[in-house]
């Protein structure tokens, strides 16, 4: 089987061309070759699919097999791909994914994309939409906060890992929970990053956002994956910190998201009620495996 290692932020997947290639058991396939130590290393498998309802379809697969509905860094570096490989001479491409169909612009320069801006959609706040638990649901459910935009969990206190904070939870097709912290250096993520992504009221476990406000155009990241544990990027995760912090009133609707792997420009715009990321995307080898 080929495949192509590709990253966008450090946030590294195997992408394996579905148009050429048969891959009878995912689940299986991606567990493998994320393994850094005896796989080929990445933070899961995403297979680049045939569709009849885009140009092509991005099938996900995180570390541990479970599938992922999208994948922000990931859905770059298929443009990407689409582009470089000659599936496609459009620099405007369509890509089916579980959570809708995203639009994607590349950037091309000297005959291969360096980053791609993709229309990420509209956040979603509603609890049960995410989903979230609330204490309606369950007593130990997070508190929903009524607001222009319907009842949201804004601001909510959570007490897990032996963190006592305050959280945001959005869905941008998949689901996070948005935390804002004094400093993120010394945070023990292994430890904590658990405990929040396998908390009850999370019933599809959770993505989780630590962010520090540098000002009111720039945030800091690190985030814990559900299914890779913490990850030098994650796409869908920082258009989430951007709609929280800008919901919040701690940023500007447009930000840059500084995470462990590089930089990610985020754009709300709230009229549209649409969220815009650009960002590169890069290809680190080719192999056969």
């Amino acid at each position: 089987m080929k495949f192509t290692k590709m990253q966008g932020c450090g946030n590294d997947y195997v992408y394996v061309n579905g148009f050429s290639e048969k891959v009878e058991d995912p689940v299986s396939l991606a567990r493998f070759v994320s393994d850094r130590h005896f796989g080929i290393g990445s933070d899961g498998l995403i297979l680049i699919q045939p569709s009849s309802q885009a140009d092509c379809a991005m099938e996900m697969y995180n570390a541990d097999g479970s599938r992922g509905k999208m994948c922000g860094n990931g859905i770059r570096c298929v443009g990407k791909y689409f582009y470089d490989h000659g599936l496609t001479e459009k620099t405007h491409i369509t890509v089916e994914t579980l959570a809708g169909i995203k639009k994607l612009d590349l950037l091309v320069k000297e005959g291969t994309v360096s980053s791609v801006r993709v229309d990420m959609g509209s956040p979603i706040f509603a609890p049960e939409k995410i989903p979230v638990l609330t204490k309606e649901e369950d007593p130990e459910g997070l508190l929903p906060v009524e607001s222009p935009l319907g009842r949201i969990v804004k601001e909510s206190p959570v007490s897990l890992g032996g963190l006592d904070v305050l959280g945001t939870a959005v869905s941008m097709g998949n689901p996070h929970f948005v935390i804002r912290m004094e400093e993120l250096e010394s945070l023990p993520l292994d430890a904590i990053g658990p405990a929040f992504e396998h908390a009850h009221f999370f019933p599809e476990r959770i993505n989780t956002e630590f962010i520090q406000i540098l000002d009111e155009e720039n945030i800091r990241m690190r985030v814990w994956e559900r299914g890779s544990g913490e990850t030098w990027a994650c796409g869908t995760g920082a258009c989430a910190a951007a709609a929280a912090s800008a919901l919040n009133g701690w940023t500007k609707n447009t930000v840059t998201v500084h995470l462990l792997g590089g930089d990610l420009l985020i754009e709300w715009e709230r009229k549209a009620n649409t969220i815009y990321m650009t960002g590169p995307a890069v290809t680190v080898f080719e192999g056969e495996i």
